[in-house]
Formats: structure tokens, sequence, C-alpha cells
């Protein structure tokens, strides 16, 4: 029985590759490069800063927020491929990256589950500001119950403390909670947790080869309604 869904939001809800169109605007024949490395490293840095104080209650002594990592990651990427990041660029990127575009079929879906009267929350690496600025870009404000940041707990997933804020603020099993990702890293740490799994998989990319496989997977957001 699934009684609350909860989504992941960075390329999930929202496009994080969104951005390559303004960056190839401003660095030409760049822009998916610059994208992906950028993912990439931002990704990796919130690793290395989970990973440096596991056992911490009180949250990494190293941590920074979400959007301090995207900024970091972002500089680092251009170092990499050569590229001139003046201010006035590094400013439109991130901007761009707080409204980030929707994929197409997350308002319908998510009009859906209200309808059908399912709790749905937003579970992220991101930093409050810059959720509640995508959310609200997105139109999905008074779609989803709460936005929930790793913030709380100063942990990025996959720590198994990020994704206990979920229980932190409902009251229901692990078992009871559909967790959507299309990180499929994210997918096996939700998994892992003891939570129901749900891997968007519009790429038609193989899963890992390590740890179990999510309990549902389908291509599109729209798949999940199949379970509620």
């Amino acid at each position: 029985m699934i009684r609350l869904v909860v989504f992941d939001a960075y390329g999930t809800l929202f496009d994080v590759y969104a951005v390559s169109a303004m960056a190839e605007t401003l660095f030409p024949g760049q822009g998916q490069a610059l994208s992906v490395l950028w993912r990439d490293k931002q990704i990796e840095y919130s690793r290395l800063i989970s990973l440096s104080d596991p056992l911490n209650s009180m949250g990494s002594r190293h941590y920074q927020s979400f959007w301090d990592l995207t900024r970091l990651g972002l500089q680092y990427a251009c170092q990499r491929l050569k590229l001139d990041l003046t201010p006035a660029k590094q400013k439109q990127l991130m901007d761009q990256y707080a409204e980030l575009e929707a994929f197409p079929e997350n308002m319908e879906v998510l009009e859906a589950l209200q309808t059908r009267k399912m709790p749905c929350a937003i579970l992220s690496n991101g930093s409050p500001d810059m959720l509640y600025a995508a959310v609200q870009h997105a139109g999905f404000t008074g779609l989803v119950d709460k936005v929930l940041s790793v913030d709380e707990v100063r942990q990025f997933k996959t720590s198994p403390r990020s994704y206990a804020i979920v229980t932190d603020h409902y009251p229901v099993d692990v078992r009871e909670v559909l967790f959507v990702s299309s990180n499929s890293w994210d997918v096996l740490g939700a998994t892992w947790f003891g939570f129901k799994s749900f891997w968007v998989n519009r790429q038609g990319m193989p899963f890992e080869t390590l740890g179990p496989r999510p309990a549902h997977s389908g291509r599109s957001l729209r798949d999940i309604l199949l379970l509620i």
C-alpha cells in the first residue's frame, strides 16, 4: 500500500540539462559538454562532503549548500574546458539553474495525484531557496505537500539520514513510501533505505549492476499513475 509519493527534484521533476541552451549561447560549441561536466561535478562534490563525516549525527563539518556546490561545480567545469567564466556569465547560468524547466508530463501527473488525494512531497539535495524557486517557476505550488531539503541534516543523498527526513515529517512506514527518481544512484540509496522505489528511465539506460533493482520503473512520470 502506497500512502505517500516522494519525488527527487533535479533530473526527475526539473531538467538539469536545460541549461545547455544558454551554455551554448555563452560558449558556442561547448554547451552540452559544459552542462554534463557541471552536473557530474556538482554530484561528486555532494558525495565527497557526505563521505567526509559519515558518522557525524550533526551532519558534515564540511557541508556547503547545494547552491554553493552548483556554483563551484560550474567554476570547475569551465576551468576544465578552458572557458572564460566571467562574473556576468556565471550569474546568467546560475540564474538559469534557479529556474530550470520542468519535464512536460509533470504537471498533469501531480494534478492527477492531487485528484486521487495522494500526498506528495519533494526530497532533494537542493537548498530550500533554490527548491522553492524551481517549484514556483514550474507552477507546482499547491500540488506538492512539502518541499524537504537535506539542509535539515547536512548530509547529502545517498546518506541514510537524508532519506530519514521523510519519516521525520510523515508518520508512515518506509514500505508505504513510493520514492521516485530519474537518478539510478538515488533510486538505489532509497531502496537500501527501505522505500519502494520507482526509476524514471527516460533515456532507456541500464540500471546499476550494484545492489537491488528498483521495485518499479518506467520511461515517464506518467507510469507511476498505474501504481496509485
